[in-house]
């Protein structure tokens, strides 16, 4: 078989968009964090991925979204695949210049440097959402960045906070607990959203699946605040 051949056809046609678009658009390639997890601990960019999943679906049909702490923004695009229009903000410059260094055109959703615990972001937002943040928050900040993300948000706008539970720090790694300085239990979680909305909803997650289990025997908590309470 000619090997220029082999090089541009697949055995099985239904495989050949595979090779076109690597040979259009080039092989995508993973963001700096998601490539460290990649390497570091693969199953890890599953549960990641999960909490993206249950986040888009949560915010399906919202027309304007704000995301806080986007980081790399590698599960970001499974939110923009359900709502109109997407910012993601990061406090790292050198995390935002990651994500825009490798923005698909196809996919493009605004990016931009922004500290929350410095002022809201310009929106208005229906909707906010948090990953992987809030822990890394002092105590003694958390309600000044709660309070410029829901002065960011319409006042029907709906928030969803992501955020390993204390009692998996048990079992965190060293590097990992360096940086999670404000952790929560479930009932924790909800007593902090709840300073800022009449309703809120806590889920449990372990590994990537998403549940109404106890809370202390869950590894990764999400909560959604709705109906704003009124801001003075």
């Amino acid at each position: 078989m000619d090997s220029s051949t082999s090089n541009n056809n697949t055995s099985e046609p239904q495989y050949q968009r595979s090779l076109d678009l690597a040979a259009q658009k080039g092989l995508t390639t993973l963001g700096l964090m998601t490539n460290q997890a990649w390497k570091d601990d693969p199953k890890h960019l599953l549960f990641t991925l999960a909490r993206y999943k249950f986040v888009a679906k949560m915010l399906s049909g919202r027309k304007h979204v704000l995301e806080v702490g986007c980081a790399d923004a590698f599960g970001t695009r499974l939110v923009l695949q359900e709502v109109e229009r997407l910012t993601a903000t990061d406090f790292d410059l050198t995390s935002v210049d990651d994500v825009l260094r490798r923005m698909d055109e196809s996919w493009r959703f605004e990016c931009r440097q922004h500290d929350l615990l410095t002022a809201p972001v310009p929106g208005p937002f229906d909707a906010a959402f948090t990953l992987d943040v809030i822990e890394h928050i002092p105590e003694s900040q958390e309600n000044l960045f709660l309070d410029n993300i829901v002065q960011s948000l319409t006042p029907e706008g709906v928030l969803i906070v992501g955020s390993p539970s204390l009692e998996s720090q048990a079992y965190a790694s060293p590097p990992s607990k360096a940086g999670h300085v404000n952790c929560k239990t479930g009932a924790g979680l909800r007593s902090l959203l709840e300073r800022f909305f009449h309703n809120v909803f806590v889920f449990s997650m372990n590994d990537e699946v998403v549940h109404t289990g106890y809370f202390p025997m869950a590894h990764y908590l999400i909560a959604v605040g709705c109906t704003r309470r009124q801001v003075l």
